[in-house]
């Protein structure tokens, strides 16, 4: 039996910020926004130049998904277009091995501590990972891409009320190359360690 397939248009920002700032801002939502709950996520990302594919198991709500993302962080654009599919999570692994496999230019792993939020119509992920250390992504799902300009709009309207800065693609793209440079460099390391 065939599982349905979802596709969709994220509108995503993402702002970085210090420890002191995330306390602040989880203190504010915990008072004003409509709590999602607790999303903490085991996820792999298969990267390849101008998309991504992420096996995603999320742990705190004992669902798991694959996406592929038609888009890259840093590619110039705030909409990413997603396909999904819905798994089982007990098939995580599988799912991991199976891209595994694949000749992607990169794969990362990555925890996320995470806790979602939705405020004045805006999706909040409060995140902390490794990689990206605190941090927070603001979205808003859009069925067609003439509502785009709308939803940038309503989102930096709560970046604003948050007191949070969005990053520029220029900015996300540098610090997503920063963290490819470091999977790169720990994966060599570990190839070398174990030849």
């Amino acid at each position: 039996m065939l599982q349905k397939t979802f596709s969709k248009i994220e509108i995503e920002f993402r702002s970085v910020f210090n420890k002191k700032q995330y306390v602040k801002i989880q203190e504010f939502l915990n008072k004003n926004a409509k709590d999602l709950g607790k999303d903490d996520q085991d996820v792999c990302f298969f990267l390849l130049s101008d998309r991504i594919v992420k096996v995603a198991n999320k742990v705190s709500k004992n669902v798991a998904k694959i996406v592929i993302k038609l888009n890259r962080l840093g590619r110039g654009s705030s909409d990413f277009e997603e396909i999904e599919i819905p798994i089982n999570p007990s098939d995580f692994n599988r799912a991991v091995k199976l891209f595994s496999s694949l000749p992607f230019d990169q794969i990362q792993n990555i925890y996320q501590k995470r806790h979602n939020y939705e405020y004045k119509g805006v999706e909040l992920a409060l995140k902390y990972t490794e990689s990206w250390g605190y941090h927070m992504e603001l979205e808003i799902v859009i069925d067609d891409r003439f509502k785009k300009e709308e939803a940038e709009e309503k989102i930096k309207k709560v970046a604003k009320e948050l007191g949070i800065k969005i990053m520029s693609e220029q900015e996300i793209g540098d610090f997503a190359k920063k963290i490819d440079r470091q999977y790169k460099k720990a994966y060599t390391i570990k190839q070398n360690e174990s030849s």
